[in-house]
């Protein structure tokens, strides 16, 4: 088998056969296929697309190019979340404890975060004394016996993907639909998990823009990982603002709590409940969708939910006291207002912007070396649709770079139009997309 044959069958518009697909993977990642012929085939397939069972195969080699997670020993059936990534977005910090609670186990490897804030272990990270690195044994032990455990993603967790997503970002192939959602199921898959809740996000805070286009990703990963006989479920959801009030990772520990307390905000209380509602659906724990929300509210109203999240913190070495007294977690030596330039409804926000603004604040990585700032970031005042009058702050900043917090005010200042005419908040769960049909919200 030659990768120039199968370079030149992709050109021309052939589908590729699961041996040459699990060649090319293998190969590349040993490093026996050099760089400008696995470009060549990337371009290839980014033109001539893939169909449904590449994509499956493609999916399933990236997965097998490295270590992929023995969950058997943990009991009951395991379901892991993923999100497509956001602004704001603590839902997993809510989600884990909430469906833990629901005597769901969650088994969760979790990376750190590039870009405008950090990962789930970054923020977990802001509670002193916590451990994301555990051995096999201490990962399953803490699973079946707290039903609960997140820990740093494995080095060699689908190795493929992190040697063809360097190569795609410097060769203009990132989006296309196979090779972005091969790339999130193969880690998703090697992670172990039975079922998988996948949260897609749609807005100017996303990758995928529009629903049409969030819809289609949804499509293509639901069927990979039914074609890899794990139940899948995507839920699309709404970044059209920051999720929540918090950006930032302290800021988005002490509002996961604030939430478990009940007194959280909407939308991240509304997200984290439905993502946990059908993760307790997957895992068999109720009949129907209802009767998994009302399981779930439950969990939460009565505590044990926040209950479940400190035994989470203590059994991996965190100090538990942050729960009950929020000053425990790292806070910034600079604040800033950001303050409305005039009376008016928030019409819109550049939600990627505002993740600039918390990069530069230090909240964030510019490289993979970047040193992160666990205090930095930015707790938002007002939402799409709120009013605000002129002078009344709607961010405050945190940070300990004094000298780049007037940039991080101009970014926002920029992200944030106002209009005269009420304006609708913006929907929050747009569709579901299951196996066999797709529910618009």
């Amino acid at each position: 088998m030659r990768i120039y044959d199968i370079i030149l069958k992709k050109r021309n518009g052939h589908p590729l056969t699961k041996d040459e697909i699990s060649y090319f993977i293998q190969e590349y990642t040993r490093g026996n296929i050099p760089d400008y012929q696995a470009a060549s085939l990337l371009m290839a397939i980014y033109f001539q697309k893939m169909n449904k069972e590449e994509t499956a195969n493609l999916t399933e080699a990236m997965m097998n190019s490295g270590d992929v997670l023995d969950l058997s020993r943990i009991h009951g059936i395991k379901v892991d979340k993923h999100s497509t990534g956001g602004v704001g977005d603590t839902t997993t910090l809510i989600v884990a404890p909430l469906v833990a609670s629901c005597n769901v186990p969650v088994a969760k490897m979790s990376g750190r975060g590039l870009g405008h804030t950090g990962g789930t272990i970054d923020k977990l990270e802001s509670i002193k004394g916590f451990h994301v690195e555990l051995t096999n044994e201490q990962f399953i032990g803490n699973v079946n016996q707290h039903k609960i455990s997140v820990i740093g993603q494995s080095a060699n967790l689908a190795p493929a993907d992190k040697k063809l997503y360097a190569l795609r970002d410097v060769t203009a192939t990132v989006d296309n639909l196979s090779l972005i959602a091969s790339s999130i199921m193969s880690k998703k898959l090697a992670a172990g998990s039975n079922a998988i809740i996948l949260d897609v996000k749609v807005g100017s805070g996303a990758f995928m823009k529009d629903l049409e286009s969030g819809i289609a990703l949804a499509n293509e990963m639901v069927d990979i990982g039914h074609h890899m006989g794990r139940e899948t479920v995507a839920i699309l959801t709404s970044m059209e603002q920051p999720l929540g009030f918090a950006i930032g990772n302290s800021l988005e520990i002490e509002e996961a709590i604030q939430t478990l307390q009940g007194y959280g905000p909407v939308d991240l209380t509304e997200l984290s409940i439905t993502l946990a509602s059908h993760m307790v659906l997957l895992a068999k724990e109720a009949a129907d969708i209802g009767a998994a929300r009302e399981k779930v509210m439950m969990k939460l109203q009565s505590g044990e939910a926040l209950n479940k999240f400190k035994e989470f913190v203590e059994a991996q070495g965190g100090d538990p006291m942050v729960i009950t007294d929020t000053k425990l977690l790292p806070h910034a030596a600079y604040k800033m207002d950001v303050v409305a330039p005039e009376n008016g409804y928030i019409q819109s926000i550049q939600t990627d912007d505002m993740g600039v603004a918390a990069l530069v604040l230090g909240a964030g990585r510019e490289n993979k070396d970047s040193q992160i700032d666990l205090s930095a970031g930015i707790l938002m005042q007002k939402k799409i649709g709120d009013y605000i009058l002129k002078g009344e702050a709607y961010a405050t900043l945190y940070t300990n770079k004094k000298d780049m917090i007037e940039k991080a005010k101009d970014i926002i200042v920029n992200a944030i139009t106002l209009t005269n005419e009420p304006v609708d908040k913006p929907k929050l769960i747009k569709a579901i997309v299951m196996k066999d049909h797709v529910e618009i919200m």
